[in-house]
């Protein structure tokens, strides 16, 4: 395949990342949907390695859009930032006590019992990221139907800030969404906060601060298993790189027009839909995995 050949791959690709990253769809469904129809492995070190840097631009994309909402909720005092960072402590902490058992657990049995099996690889399969999407999509309906009740049910939003329990459930959920390709972080953690009576601005702006915690972390522990492969098999890490920053640029600003429609949806009382979206993307997913995608 050429080098311009991949270039538009990356591009289409990065528009995926970008507009999914962000939605409560799950990005990694999508690309990797998408990537099977354009022929792409996404577990060869070059596509992982493009991934990374396609993370990061969506999250620069989210620092950006929310800079200044994180700065008056947020760091306007000493105060504020302390309850924010015990709020944040607690739900990175809950979600790494969820996501190191199950992945492990998961892995092992995916594996039939070796813990040597490479997660992505297990992962990237669509018989497992279809009923993910369908039990996102499901929570996401319910999430939103149930909060508009609510709403309707007391004739005002609930603005108290991020709560104990607000945080305690998005951790837990997020835990579970970073193994699962399919299973939408920010659906579930968005989901869990609406659940919990949050206010829909603060919920969402909170799901965003924790991704931001956590995703440099992710990003380097990628990079760093991209760069091993890449090493090891010979693969040029300049042309990944080069590669990978197209993408990140691409996603970038795909993750800005993303963000702009979440929030808008999302303050409209439209969240319930992009559960109904879900419930369609795992439809498709279903559908291909019985093709033999």
């Amino acid at each position: 395949m050429t080098l311009a050949m991949n270039a538009f791959h990356v591009v289409i690709l990065a528009f995926v990342q970008g507009l999914t990253e962000l939605l409560p769809v799950s990005s990694s469904a999508h690309v990797i949907i998408m990537a099977k129809l354009l022929h792409e492995n996404m577990s060869t070190p070059a596509n992982a390695f493009l991934l990374v840097l396609l993370h990061t631009g969506t999250m620069l994309a989210v620092i950006l859009y929310f800079w200044r909402k994180w700065v008056d909720e947020f760091f306007s005092s000493w105060e504020r930032f302390y309850t924010f960072f015990k709020l944040v402590v607690v739900s990175t902490f809950l979600s790494a006590v969820v996501f190191l058992p199950v992945r492990k657990l998961v892995v092992h049995v995916l594996s039939h019992g070796s813990y040597h099996a490479d997660i992505e690889v297990l992962f990237n399969k669509l018989s497992w990221i279809a009923p993910a999407l369908a039990v996102v999509g499901i929570l996401i309906i319910f999430a939103g139907l149930h909060e508009a009740r609510t709403r309707q049910t007391s004739g005002s939003s609930n603005s108290r800030g991020i709560t104990w329990m607000n945080a305690i459930v998005m951790g837990i959920l997020q835990g579970f969404a970073i193994p699962f390709r399919g299973f939408s972080r920010s659906g579930c953690t968005i989901s869990g906060g609406l659940l919990t009576g949050g206010d829909r601005s603060e919920i969402e702006s909170y799901s965003f601060a924790m991704v931001v915690v956590i995703t440099p972390a992710a990003i380097a522990w990628e990079a760093m298993r991209a760069f091993h492969a890449a090493h090891a098999s010979g693969v040029s890490f300049a042309s990944m790189l080069a590669l990978g920053l197209l993408g990140l640029c691409f996603a970038f600003l795909a993750g800005l027009l993303a963000l702009a429609w979440l929030s808008r949806w999302l303050e409209q009382g439209r969240w319930h839909w992009f559960g109904v979206y879900c419930l369609f993307a795992a439809s498709v997913a279903f559908w291909l995995s019985f093709k033999g995608w």
